[in-house]
């Protein structure tokens, strides 16, 4: 068992690309750095040597990737939020993730390793807990028609200028 530090850490199942994940979610993410690597013992499951974990943290979170083989593949009952306060970050964000990945609905999207994410703006918290029921309803109907969320057109449905 890797230890990080934390009470809590997500611990990400990968065929034998976690070294390769950890890197490219490095590349983009702020305040994100790979913290360590360990590689697989002799008479191991896999090649002595090969890496078998990959401790990095994303944005102060951290996580580890494993390279346990094909038994296992990531599916949307997992996802990932990334809290965007902006449209510049949400169009950041996405355009990073979704490099050689593929789209979905309502802000979803799974990148090229097959890891789902979530990228949504904080406002959407905001619209969905104040009690406007109407534009509630106006905000949620604009998301369920959109794929990358904009922001502008949720704020717009939410306060009825749509």
């Amino acid at each position: 068992m890797i230890h990080t530090g934390k009470l809590i850490s997500p611990f990400l199942w990968f065929d034998q690309n976690a070294e390769e994940a950890a890197k490219f979610y490095t590349g983009f993410f702020k305040n994100s750095e790979i913290k360590s690597v360990t590689h697989y013992p002799p008479n191991g499951p896999a090649p002595e040597g090969s890496v078998m974990t990959v401790t990095f943290e994303l944005d102060g979170q951290e996580f580890t990737g494993l390279n346990g083989g094909p038994a296992f593949k990531f599916t949307e009952a997992v996802s990932f939020v990334v809290n965007c306060e902006t449209q510049q970050e949400i169009d950041y964000y996405w355009d990073a993730l979704i490099e050689g990945g593929e789209s979905s609905a309502c802000g979803w999207l799974k990148d090229k390793y097959r890891l789902s994410w979530q990228i949504c703006p904080v406002q959407l918290y905001d619209m969905y807990t104040s009690g406007n029921s109407e534009g509630i309803n106006r905000a949620f109907q604009a998301m369920m028609q959109m794929v990358k969320l904009d922001l502008q057109k949720l704020q717009d449905a939410f306060d009825g200028n749509s």
